[in-house]
């Protein structure tokens, strides 16, 4: 199974680079991934929006919300949303936030 390792520990993901254990998600983790597995070099103030929004929302619901309570909720438009996360919402955000793979769209 392929993994991430960060501070001496190993992360492991999913075939599609989620992690499999969501619980053991951290800010720094977000980061690794955000550059491995996405291919993006920083995260921005507008991407910590998206990505605290996604976790609290799996939190309190045990689902991803969908992309339009995303874009409600953070004041950032649909294709904001595209340009912070190439992979989109599902894909992208959701991975950087720690979530296991959404079912459907988000």
């Amino acid at each position: 199974m392929p993994h991430i390792e960060f501070n001496g520990k190993k992360y492991e993901l999913n075939e599609e680079g989620f992690l499999t254990h969501p619980e053991e998600w951290n800010k720094d983790i977000a980061i690794l991934l955000a550059k491995q597995e996405e291919g993006i070099e920083e995260l921005t103030e507008a991407h910590w929006a998206v990505i605290n929004y996604i976790r609290q929302y799996y939190l309190e619901n045990k689902l991803a919300p969908m992309v339009r309570k995303i874009c409600q909720n953070t004041g950032i438009q649909l294709k904001g949303i595209y340009d912070l996360f190439p992979s989109g919402p599902a894909q992208g955000a959701c991975k950087l936030a720690g979530l296991p793979k959404p079912d459907g769209c988000v």
